[in-house]
C-alpha cells in the first residue's frame, strides 16, 4: 500500500502576504525629517486634543477585575476601586473606606459588595454621602471609570472603535507608566515617520498618502519586518476618537480590519509635575485566512507573541514621549525665568 501524499499546495486563490524585501541599511535609509515637520505633527495634535473623551479614563483591563476581589488604581491623582456586582456589572468608587480611610484595593467582594479590610464596613449597595461612586464601563476588553477633568463634559458611554469580532479575533494587551503627560503619549503615535528610523527592526517602506490625509487622520503605507529579509505590506489609518486615545487601524493587506488601540491614563492629578501617565495599548488581531482562525486555538500564545513585540516597541516609544515632555517643561520653566 503505497503512502498517502500530503498536499503542500495552497488553495485555489491563495497567496501569500509575506514579501521579499531585505531591510534597508541605514547608511542607505532615507530621511524622513523633512516629512516629519513640527508644525504639522502639532497641528494634527491640537485637534486630538480638542476632542472631549467625555470623562472616561482607562483604568485596565476586563480580565483584572474578578467577581471575588477588588482592584485599586489612581486615575487622575485620585485613588479608584473597582470590582463587579451580583451581575458582573463593573463598579468604581472612591479608593478609601469612609470609616477611618483603609485602602480598599484587593478587598474582599461577597454579594457584590466590597468589605474593608480594616473592619467589615461593606460598601457599593446603596449610595452613601461620604463616599463618593463612579460610572464605570466595561467594554469587554478593557474598564474605563468616568472622571471628568477640568473643560471636559460628561457623555453616557465612552467613544470606542470599531474593533473585530471577539469570536473572530485575538486580543493583546500591554501597559506601561512613562513620566509624560497624556498628549505625549498621542503626539508619538502622530509621527509615524519615526518608525522606520527609531524601530527599523519592525517597520520598513513607510510612505504618507498625501492625498488620503488631512489633519483629523494619517493614511499610509508601511511594512511590518518579519526579519531581515521578509516583511508584509499594508495600509493602515491613524486617528483620535478622543484626546486620549489613538487607533492605527489596518485598512487594506494582511490583517484587515485589525486595530491597535493606545491609551493614554494620567496618573497624577491635572497640573502636577513631574507628571506619570499610564499607556494602555490594545492590538486586537484578525485574518480573514483559514490559517488564524486555526490559530485562535492558541490564543495565549499568539496574545503572547503581541504582547511580546508591543513591549518592544514602546521601550523606543516611551523614551520618544518622556523626551517631547521634558524638553517642553525645560521651555516652560525658561520661560517662567524670562518673564521674571
Amino acid at each position: 500500500m503505497r503512502p498517502m501524499a500530503l498536499r503542500l499546495t495552497p488553495p485555489d486563490g491563495w497567496r501569500s502576504p509575506v514579501r521579499y524585501s531585505p531591510q534597508t541599511p541605514p547608511e542607505r535609509l532615507s530621511g524622513t525629517w523633512h516629512q516629519a515637520r513640527p508644525a504639522r505633527i502639532h497641528a494634527a495634535l491640537a485637534a486630538a486634543l480638542a476632542r472631549d473623551p467625555g470623562g472616561w479614563l482607562v483604568c485596565g483591563t476586563s480580565a483584572e477585575v474578578r467577581a471575588d476581589r477588588s482592584m485599586m488604581r489612581v486615575v487622575a491623582g485620585q485613588e479608584i476601586v473597582l470590582w463587579r456586582d451580583t451581575d458582573g456589572n463593573l463598579r468604581a468608587g472612591g479608593g478609601a473606606c469612609p470609616h477611618l480611610g483603609a485602602s480598599l484595593g484587593g478587598c474582599d467582594v461577597v454579594a457584590g459588595r466590597l468589605l474593608c479590610p480594616w473592619h467589615g464596613l461593606a460598601l457599593g449597595d446603596r449610595p452613601r454621602r461620604d463616599w463618593p461612586t463612579y460610572a464605570a464601563h466595561d467594554d469587554g476588553v478593557l474598564v474605563w471609570a468616568r472622571l471628568p477633568l477640568p473643560g471636559e463634559k460628561t457623555t453616557d458611554a465612552p467613544t470606542l472603535p470599531a474593533r473585530p469580532p471577539r469570536h473572530q479575533s485575538i486580543a493583546g494587551i500591554v501597559t506601561h507608566p512613562v513620566t509624560c503627560e497624556p498628549r505625549d503619549i498621542i503626539a508619538n503615535r502622530l509621527d509615524p515617520w519615526h518608525g522606520a528610523w527609531l524601530h527599523p527592526y519592525a517597520f520598513s517602506d513607510l510612505s504618507v498618502d498625501e492625498s488620503e490625509s488631512t489633519v483629523d487622520r494619517l493614511v499610509l503605507d508601511v511594512s511590518f519586518r518579519l526579519g531581515r529579509h521578509f516583511a508584509v505590506p499594508v495600509r493602515a489609518e491613524f486617528a483620535c476618537p478622543d484626546a486620549r486615545t489613538i487607533c492605527m487601524t489596518i485598512l487594506d493587506g494582511e490583517g484587515l480590519g485589525s486595530i491597535v488601540e493606545t491609551h493614554a491614563t494620567p496618573i497624577t492629578a491635572p497640573g502636577r509635575h513631574p507628571a506619570r501617565t499610564v499607556m494602555t495599548e490594545v492590538t486586537v488581531a484578525t485574518s480573514a485566512r483559514p490559517g488564524f482562525q486555526a490559530a485562535r486555538a492558541f490564543s495565549r500564545l499568539v496574545a503572547a507573541g503581541i504582547r511580546r513585540t508591543a513591549s518592544q516597541l514602546w521601550v523606543d516609544d516611551l523614551t520618544y514621549a518622556a523626551r517631547t515632555y521634558e524638553l517642553r517643561r525645560r521651555a516652560a520653566a525658561s520661560a517662567n525665568d524670562a518673564s521674571r
